[in-house]
C-alpha cells in the first residue's frame, strides 16, 4: 500500500483529502506545517507527497528546497497543493522542482488520476 503524505494547515482540508485518499487504497500521513512535513518525511519516507503551498512554519516551497536536498527524495513525486492559484504559478512550482501541481478545491477524479500517474512514475 502506498503512503501519501499530505502536508495542510487547515484540518478540514486535510480530512478532504485523507478521506478521498483512503477511499482510493492509499495510507495518508498529515502535517499541520511544513515543520511536521519535513519531519515526517524523514521518519516515514512516504512514497508522494502534498504540500500546500502557504503553510506556517515552512510554506511548501521552503518544505520542498529541504527534502529535495536530501537524496532519499530526489525523485520522490512531490506535489504543490494551493486554493489561490496565480497566471505563472504553475510554471514556477514546476521549475522549482515540484512534481505537479493542483489547485483546491480538489476533485476526487482528478486527484485519483492525477497521484496514480505521478506514483507510476516514481
Amino acid at each position: 500500500m502506498k503512503i501519501i503524505l499530505v502536508a495542510e494547515d487547515r484540518e478540514t482540508s486535510r480530512e478532504l483529502i485523507r478521506t478521498m485518499l483512503e477511499h482510493s487504497g492509499y495510507t495518508v500521513l498529515e502535517a499541520a506545517n511544513g515543520g511536521e512535513a519535513v519531519q515526517i518525511a524523514r521518519e516515514k519516507i512516504p512514497d508522494l507527497m502534498l504540500l500546500d503551498l502557504q503553510m506556517p512554519v515552512k510554506n511548501g516551497f521552503e518544505v520542498l528546497k529541504e527534502l529535495r536536498s536530501d537524496p532519499r527524495f530526489e525523485s520522490t513525486p512531490i506535489v504543490a497543493l494551493t486554493a489561490s492559484a496565480m497566471q505563472g504559478d504553475k510554471e514556477r512550482a514546476l521549475a522549482d522542482g515540484f512534481t505537479g501541481y493542483l489547485t483546491k478545491p480538489l476533485s476526487f477524479a482528478v486527484i485519483r488520476r492525477e497521484l496514480s500517474r505521478w506514483l507510476a512514475e516514481s
